[in-house]
């Protein structure tokens, strides 16, 4: 329920955030400059006049000053063009929503991955501090911070879809041709994300839940005679929920970014490879849509999360 310290809140961060989203479009933008090569040339190929070559710049508006095509592009933008990509002269935004879900898939299960291992292992970690499954449980979540999700795709790949056929080793499936086929597709890029996620997770919770169990007040509660579960799951988990929160958050905002690295391991025809794509042959129509839908995207979770602290500490919503 949106209370008035929730919508004040809203209001606060998106004051706080307009800002930035600026901020973020001229960066977008401005990426085409830093990139070496004139993009005319490249259109135009390589035997191609001067003339070839100024008709392309002209037609693309590249002979205009960059604050006039930055001004141009973000009018588009607001209105929700975002161009045409200049290789297939497809519209940017409809490539973006069609490919979207395909990586959302991907991020998402790998998010539940995190969370349904991780979780668990920071608990059993937290409350055996010293023991051997703490121990055993921090060497793990070293391993999966350390491993590359590349790598790990890739030996996922020759495992398990090369060698025993169990997973498909490449391609995915949308939703729309079933739940089955689209998870069994998802799978294994999925877990190859959700690694560095379980570390993560199993780290900053079992350090955050020795902190809590191990205060003042959580002692008193055994004195009081509160039983070992009922102090974690009603006390221990509740304090805990903020922090496991922002790096739900955290998590959520890498994987997005590591999608482009195991879409291209995978050939998934997910936005990560879509980008690359065009970073290749220099679509930066697309390149820019695809970068300014991501921050986007980052934006809002991050708002969203500032929403949902304020329902596990109503705390957050007053100061």
């Amino acid at each position: 329920m949106l209370t008035k310290d929730r919508l004040r809140l809203i209001g606060r961060r998106l004051v706080q955030v307009a800002p930035v989203i600026v901020l973020a479009t001229f960066v977008v933008f401005g990426l085409q400059q830093l990139v070496p090569g004139d993009i005319a040339v490249t259109l135009a190929g390589d035997n191609a006049t001067d003339a070839r070559i100024a008709e392309i710049r002209k037609l693309y508006g590249l002979d205009r000053p960059f604050f006039e095509q930055y001004g141009t592009w973000l009018w588009h933008a607001l209105h929700g063009d975002l161009g045409r990509s200049i290789l297939s002269g497809e519209v940017v935004l409809d490539s973006i929503l069609r490919r979207f879900p395909t990586s959302l898939l991907i991020v998402g299960c790998a998010l539940v991955l995190s969370l349904v291992i991780g979780v668990p292992l920071g608990i059993l970690a937290a409350t055996r501090p010293g023991s051997r499954i703490d121990a055993f449980v921090t060497s793990i979540a070293s391993l999966g911070v350390a491993l590359p999700n590349f790598w790990l795709a890739m030996l996922l790949v020759a495992t398990f879809a090369l060698n025993w056929n169990f997973f498909p080793a490449t391609g995915a499936k949308p939703l729309s041709a079933g739940i089955g086929p689209a998870l069994l597709h998802a799978a294994l890029p999925s877990i190859a994300l959700a690694a560095g996620g379980v570390a993560e997770v199993a780290r900053q919770l079992r350090s955050s839940l020795v902190e809590v169990l191990g205060s003042q007040y959580v002692r008193t509660l055994h004195a009081k005679g509160l039983s070992p579960a009922a102090i974690l799951w009603r006390h221990g988990l509740k304090n805990v929920s903020v922090n496991l929160l922002t790096v739900v958050g955290l998590i959520f905002n890498r994987l997005l970014g590591a999608t482009v690295v195991i879409e291209a391991v995978f050939a998934i025809p997910g936005i990560g490879s879509m980008v690359v794509h065009a970073a290749i042959h220099k679509d930066f129509p697309v390149i820019q849509g695809v970068v300014l839908a991501l921050v986007l995207i980052v934006i809002g979770l991050n708002l969203l999360i500032d929403v949902l602290y304020t329902v596990f500490d109503p705390r957050v919503g007053r100061r």
